[in-house]
């Protein structure tokens, strides 16, 4: 079993890292496609051998909502357990095992299917004894497994059907297997089931499909499949093989978590593993949806999807807490309520969790990432349609929310900022910055009733008077007293990245300028048209040597500004640590599921930071910051409804499009690009 060529492309090749303990590879070597993810166990694991995850699935009630675990379907048996090796294919979208030779080879491969979403394939060749080709996961709180009747498929085949069944839903699969001279042949279909019981019958209907299509087909279609996706979407970077792999794994893993279209609950860890119970953050927002929305945009709006249909719960809180509009929770799970933990462990001591009480900003996220998406499809009608409740509702809330005071000015208080390090605090830049956003958009919607029109006219208004901090010189207070604490950066620590809050404990860090990450240069990265011009600067200078990155989010974000601010060698380095998150486990968590935040972070830091690109107006921009360690970067990716290839080098700037796009390079005025365009980098005589 070799690569796509006779042998493994290290450019399009994951395998097994000195640097990563075995326990991580279960979620790096994941696979997954349309909503269902399987974890690379060996499939001799035994009791070990994980089930299907299903996206938006969940068990359990209240903060304690997991993700369900469904059918396992990998597991064989086998007397001894092969030294196997797992190599992931990224350019095929293949996971394969190997080892050994003659008698005492092992071989194997597996793979779901990107043109068949929930349907999945296995081939063994070896000393192995196949047993039932679906069997039930372990035991799990309220939840019930039925194995439904067995599938008549041919003589020859085993086949078998199991729901496995919680208070949240259902996730109900059907797989068939055959023995021949090639070894063991085994096809899994998965589909999610809610109270209708219809899930038995589609799942049976969707194996029945796929056995009869044939492996080899179903192989052949999905390889195919990779093939276009890869056509479409990706990076080449001649120059630094080990970023570009890194990059290709980001993308892989992504459609792998998220490629889901109708509706997509992505968690912080996807459907890689149970992390975070598969709870859905502001991370999907700004982090997930602006990377999807370039790779396939039907995806991030089966995101937004998600939020709206949890408009009703978010009302409900918002009315609960005696405001209007709706209030999008910091944790949610399958219905939209809150389901933040209130406690937790830091350093083994227990402490108060506060986010879901005071992390606020999401409710201006959400609105944020329905705005991106419809800019960049080039869609003026999505947030006069399907979007306009996000802004609408979400802006009422803020309405609702600031404190005039007796300054006549607008304070939001007691929140918490991205820098979670600083708890309860009053006019965090970032919140109110986002806040004045949320309301400024929302406003320049067209009003349905002179009742809009006069509620619009009052948020232009209070949008004005929020108080965000900036300086005379240009720089923000993070919040309100934020200059007063003690001094310390980075430096003082050692270098990052570093949990400050359990080296120094968590009163010293709050007392101090230490943040976790980009708070105020978050705001240059998400809303830099709502920020002071040419504030980042200044903000960099100031906030990047007192960001310690304790959190997975940040290195990826300060690339994206460093580069923009035309520090890219910095940015490069800075984003190092986010390339590896996971190849590596930097953070001793992988094994709990990828960090899909920081995968969509690296596609941002490279496409909108390194490339410069930029979708305003209906104008693709381009303005590209490269290290000197990149000659040349290419890129492919959709925009505007089109796909775009870009060729950066010092040379100048190559685009290539399939139909007509505005497109604008460095500071030149729009042109409209029909084919191919090419801009030459300025000489020194005309700079």
């Amino acid at each position: 079993m070799t690569g796509p060529s006779g042998g493994w492309d290290p450019r399009w090749t994951i395998r097994h890292s000195p640097i990563r303990p075995a326990v991580a590879d279960e979620a790096v070597f994941s696979v997954g496609s349309g909503g269902f993810a399987i974890r690379a166990a060996p499939e001799e694991s035994g009791d070990a051998s994980p089930g299907v995850l299903a996206a938006g699935v969940y068990a359990g009630v209240g903060a304690e909502q997991h993700l369900l675990e469904g059918p396992i379907w990998t597991r064989v048996e086998s007397s001894a357990r092969p030294a196997a090796e797992f190599v992931l294919d990224l350019h095929d979208g293949v996971l394969y095992r190997r080892s050994g030779f003659g008698e005492n080879a092992f071989r194997s491969l597996r793979f779901a299917c990107a043109l068949r979403p929930g349907v999945m394939g296995m081939r063994v060749f070896g000393d192995v004894r196949p047993g039932p080709p679906m069997r039930a996961p372990g035991a799990q709180c309220g939840v019930v497994i039925e194995y439904e009747q067995v599938l008549s498929m041919g003589s020859a085949t085993e086949t078998r059907c199991l729901r496995v069944e919680s208070e949240g839903g259902a996730i109900v699969g059907a797989a068939a297997q055959r023995v021949n001279g090639d070894g063991l042949e085994r096809v899994a279909a998965f589909v999610v089931e809610s109270l209708d019981r219809t899930g038995a019958g589609r799942a049976a209907r969707k194996l029945q499909r796929a056995w009869h299509h044939g492996f080899d087909e179903l192989l052949a279609d999905h390889r195919a499949a990779w093939a276009r996706r890869w056509s479409e979407v990706g990076i080449e970077l001649p120059d630094d093989p080990e970023t570009e792999v890194a990059v290709r794994y980001a993308l892989f893993q992504l459609w792998c978590n998220a490629d889901a279209h109708g509706e997509s609950a992505v968690g912080a860890r996807g459907i890689s593993g149970a992390g975070y119970r598969g709870h859905v953050f502001w991370d999907a927002d700004v982090f997930v949806l602006p990377a999807l929305v370039s790779m396939d945009p039907a995806a991030a709006a089966a995101m937004l999807e998600y939020r709206r249909n949890r408009l009703g719960a978010a009302r409900s809180r918002a009315r609960a807490e005696g405001r209007h509009g709706a209030r999008f929770p910091w944790e949610s799970a399958a219905d939209g309520t809150d389901v933040t933990p209130r406690t937790g462990f830091l350093g083994g001591t227990a402490v108060p969790i506060r986010t879901g009480a005071q992390e606020e900003h999401v409710t201006a996220d959400i609105a944020w990432a329905a705005d991106h998406y419809a800019e960049w499809i080039g869609s003026t009608h999505y947030l006069e349609s399907d979007g306009r409740d996000l802004l609408i509702e979400t802006a009422r809330y803020w309405a609702s929310r600031i404190r005039l005071g007796e300054d006549g000015r607008g304070h939001i208080d007691a929140v918490i900022g991205p820098d979670e390090y600083h708890e309860t605090v009053d006019d965090n830049a970032y919140t109110n910055v986002m806040a004045r956003w949320n309301l400024r958009r929302a406003s320049r919607l067209l009003p349905r009733s002179a009742v809009e029109a006069t509620e619009f006219g009052l948020w232009k208004d209070l949008a004005e008077r929020i108080v965000d901090g900036l300086g005379a010189d240009g720089r923000y207070e993070q919040f309100r007293g934020y200059y007063g604490l003690e001094t310390l950066t980075v430096t003082a620590l050692g270098g990052g990245p570093v949990a400050a809050d359990v080296l120094l404990g968590q009163a010293r860090v709050a007392g101090s300028q230490l943040i976790k990450q980009p708070d105020v240069l978050m705001l240059h990265h998400l809303v830099p048209d709502e920020v002071a011009p040419d504030s980042l600067a200044v903000n960099l200078e100031y906030y990047g040597p007192r960001t310690t990155h304790g959190s997975s989010l940040s290195p990826a974000v300060m690339a994206c500004v460093l580069a923009r601010a035309g520090r890219p060698d910095e940015a490069l380095e800075v984003l190092r640590p986010a390339l590896r998150m996971d190849l590596d486990d930097r953070s001793a968590m992988t094994s709990g599921g990828l960090h899909l935040a920081t995968m969509g972070g690296v596609w941002q830091a490279v496409l909108m930071g390194f490339a410069g690109v930029r979708v305003r107006g209906g104008v693709l921009s381009i303005r590209p910051s490269l290290p000197a360690r990149w000659p040349r970067l290419g890129l492919a990716f959709h925009c505007l409804g089109r796909r775009i290839r870009l060729d950066l080098s010092a040379e100048g700037v190559r685009v290539v499009a399939d139909g007509p796009i505005p497109v604008s390079v460095g500071d030149t005025e729009p042109v409209v690009v029909t084919d191919e365009l090419f801009c030459p980098t300025p000489s020194r005589e005309t700079l």
